[in-house]
Order: C-alpha cells, then sequence, then structure tokens
C-alpha cells in the first residue's frame, strides 16, 4: 500500500501563511479529496505534497520515508504525478506529441477518452478548457504513478466526462489525491477519503458519505427565510 501524507504543515507565501499546521494522510489503491473553497489552502496542500511548494515547517512523508527536502523533480522520477489546474499540456505541442511524452503507446489514453482521437493531429494550446482537462488526465493515466495528484480534475468537462474522469481516477492502481471546491457527484456512494480544509486548517476529515450527511444535517438546521 501507497500512503503519503502532510503533518503539521505550514506553507508561507511572503508574509502570508497558506497553511496552519495542516495534517493529511493518503493512501492508495483508494480515492482522496482535499476539499474546499478558492482559498481554503487546498491547491497548496496539493502543491506541498508534489513539492513544488516548499514547506516552512512541518514533513512530507511518502511510505514512511521524509521526503521534505526531496525536489519535486526526483518526486516524479520516484513515482509521483502532479496534474495542476493551469499549464497542464505543452500548448505549442500537438494532442499526439503531449501523449507520446507520456508513453510511445498511448492506446489506453485513448480508450479512457475517444473525443481525442480526432484530435491528435491539433495543437493542445488550441483544444477547449474540457479537451485539455482529457488530455492532461490521459498523460496522467499512461504515467503508472504509484501517487497521483489533480488539482480540479473535471474542470470544463461536461457531466458525462467528468463522471467518467471519476471512473477512472477511482479505478487507478495508485494513492489518487484530487483538490476540489466540492464534492463531486461521481464520488457520492464511493470510498473515499475527505479532508476538508478552511482558511488554511483541517476542518473535517472522514469518509465522503460521512461528509455528505454533515453537510446535509448543516442544511437542514438553517433557519428558513
Amino acid at each position: 500500500m501507497t500512503t503519503i501524507s502532510l503533518r503539521h504543515a505550514r506553507v508561507r507565501y511572503g508574509p502570508l501563511e497558506a497553511l496552519h499546521g495542516v495534517t493529511v494522510a493518503a493512501a492508495g489503491p483508494s480515492l482522496t479529496v482535499l476539499l474546499g473553497r478558492n482559498g481554503s489552502g487546498r491547491t497548496t496542500a496539493l502543491r506541498a505534497l508534489a513539492g513544488t511548494v516548499r514547506l516552512s515547517a512541518g514533513a512530507v512523508v511518502w511510505d514512511g520515508v521524509d521526503v521534505t527536502r526531496m525536489p519535486a523533480h526526483e518526486r516524479a522520477r520516484r513515482g509521483l504525478c502532479l496534474v495542476p489546474e493551469r499549464q497542464a499540456v505543452f500548448g505549442s505541442l500537438t494532442v499526439r506529441e503531449n501523449l507520446e511524452l507520456a508513453s510511445r503507446s498511448y492506446g489506453i489514453a485513448l480508450d479512457a477518452y475517444p473525443p481525442l482521437e480526432p484530435l491528435l493531429g491539433r495543437r493542445a494550446g488550441t483544444l477547449s478548457g474540457g479537451e485539455q482537462r482529457m488530455l492532461a488526465l490521459s498523460r496522467a493515466l499512461l504515467a503508472r504513478a504509484s501517487v497521483v495528484l489533480v488539482d480540479e480534475p473535471a474542470q470544463g468537462m461536461s457531466p458525462p466526462v467528468a463522471a467518467r474522469t471519476y471512473e477512472l481516477l477511482s479505478g487507478l492502481d495508485a494513492c489518487v489525491v484530487v483538490a476540489e471546491q466540492r464534492l463531486p457527484p461521481g464520488l457520492r456512494g464511493r470510498a473515499a477519503v475527505v479532508h476538508e480544509l478552511r482558511r488554511g486548517a483541517v476542518v473535517f476529515s472522514g469518509e465522503a458519505g460521512e461528509h455528505e450527511s454533515r453537510a446535509a444535517r448543516r442544511s437542514a438546521s438553517r433557519p428558513s427565510a
């Protein structure tokens, strides 16, 4: 089983602290969601796991080993794949060239996202936002990484493609961590762990179903207008 975690992690951007001693853990093969609104710290937590932002305190632990000082490129070489929210594809390269950077044999990517096949000769920068997300996630599928980190996987996708995306991520033989603003419909009823962040701190950790029940109780307790 692959595990990765932040332990009492703090991240600063200049004078501002984005994470205030955050502890979250993910294990695979399974899916973990870092949930929160913009400014909650969910993207910073994901990037801290990947090593693209530096901790000011705390640790990143991967399979029991402290990798806090390991640079991002070394984490990638050892099997960690990050799909950021923006600039996740090489815009000047074609769809085919983007896929070939991950693997010369990219048939499984086209099986996962058939709409990409007629776009193989197009430059990635000319694709729609949803098409670029499909391409970025296809490259993650081809990477066969042991840890897959994705910021807003279904951004710009139609509901059916978004549901398909979460099926693919849930089926990976990897520790998958996604950052989302709200719990995706495709995860309801699935065995997923949720860590909800608010203003740089964890306010909930538990199963997705438990989070849904908690949110429903809060909604029911609000006074009607």
